[in-house]
């Protein structure tokens, strides 16, 4: 079976960055489950693996417009520490924050007073990416996947909730 729309699948992948450094690997874990055409993936990866089918590696380079996008220095500003949801805020961590324009994660670059700078951006945006994929196993989404939008997994208990 080939990958297409809504089809679930799972595959196996490294991260890495421009300089070959490994951002993150499910190798050596549960293989991650998607769906296609549903933007679980950044565009050009989805893009990449159309049409291939099971046992197929990938291979793919993605700039930054195929990824998260290129970064946006707007999306750099102070927020009072009032506004996030969390007790402590640590330079460096990354927090749910209520903006003007809803909920956002945010990661904090500095504190000073009772403000914190925030970057909203996402942590790769503005990075050109690069993918090894294998692909482990193609099916038919299920109508309740397809609902969800998201893969229940083989036990059909929140495996597939940790989407990036």
């Amino acid at each position: 079976m080939k990958i297409a729309d809504k089809k679930a699948v799972a595959i196996e992948f490294t991260l890495k960055d421009d300089k070959g450094e490994v951002i993150e690997t499910s190798v050596g874990k549960d293989p991650l489950w998607f769906l296609q055409g549903l933007g679980n993936l950044v565009p050009g990866l989805e893009k990449a693996l159309e049409g291939r089918g099971a046992g197929e590696t990938v291979d793919v380079t993605l700039p930054p417009a195929d990824a998260y996008g290129d970064r946006d220095e707007k999306e750099v500003r102070k927020v009072p520490l009032r506004r996030f949801k969390a007790p402590r805020v640590q330079v460096g961590g990354r927090y749910q924050v209520q903006l003007d324009d809803g909920l956002r994660v945010v990661s904090v670059k500095s504190v000073s007073g009772d403000y914190a700078l925030v970057d909203g951006n996402h942590p790769l945006a503005g990075r050109t990416l690069h993918f090894l994929v294998k692909i482990v196993e193609v099916r038919d989404a299920t109508g309740e996947e397809l609902e969800h939008g998201h893969v229940h997994g083989p036990e059909g208990h929140g495996h597939g909730h940790h989407h990036h």
